[in-house]
């Protein structure tokens, strides 16, 4: 077994991810999706915390060795970010989605020297709008942003041009395709529905579930 299958079966243990291709959910942009990504709930699992922890670290010492800081994204990213940067012995901050609007009316938490090579910590990639964002506010602190770490990823072609455009790297320990392979292995949806799951994969904006 792969490691994103790994990961991808340690989210579908915990119901992190459901797959609902007949009653899809609605997001929060209003999109009507067959899935539904919530990786908060693995930091109720102490096994599989620790696993999706070690997954990452690993990624973090072999593809982003000159990271001199980890940044999460506030706040799904905040957890992993620290447990990541706490196993790795590395400096530590967060990024809020806008500054406080009270205090010192910080969007950038902790101590970031300019210059310092940020890998940023993100739970989730979808469209890669607010990940990006985040990436904008530390490079305007004059920080360079040398990649992003994420548990899942949907693989949408927007997400790709997005980080493309931007010149920033990204590596996801899991993603959409594996997931469905592996949910369809484990009878979790039929092979009936696999064309259903991609479809929505291409379109997302205008998917209906039909």
């Amino acid at each position: 077994m792969t490691n994103e299958k790994a990961v991808a079966e340690k989210l579908l243990q915990i119901n992190a991810i459901k797959l609902s291709p007949q009653a899809p959910f609605t997001w929060a942009s209003g999109w009507k999706s067959p899935i539904y990504c919530d990786n908060r709930k693995v930091l109720s699992f102490p096994y599989v915390r620790d696993f999706i922890k070690s997954e990452m670290c690993s990624v973090i010492f072999e593809k982003f060795q000159q990271a001199d800081v980890l940044a999460g994204v506030a706040t799904a990213g905040i957890a992993w970010g620290a447990m990541a940067a706490d196993q790795l012995k590395l400096p530590y901050i967060y990024v809020r989605p806008k500054p406080k609007e009270h205090g010192l009316g910080n969007q950038i938490e902790g101590s970031l020297e300019k210059g310092s090579k940020v890998l940023v910590i993100e739970d989730l990639i979808s469209t890669g709008k607010s990940s990006l964002q985040v990436c904008e506010v530390l490079q305007s602190s004059g920080a360079e942003v040398i990649g992003m770490v994420s548990i899942f990823n949907y693989g949408f072609e927007i997400a790709d041009k997005a980080f493309k455009t931007a010149d920033i790297p990204y590596h996801s320990l899991t993603n959409y395709p594996t997931l469905i392979e592996l949910a369809i292995q484990k009878g979790i949806i039929t092979s009936a529905h696999k064309n259903t799951l991609l479809n929505w994969r291409q379109d997302p904006a205008n998917w209906t579930g039909n």
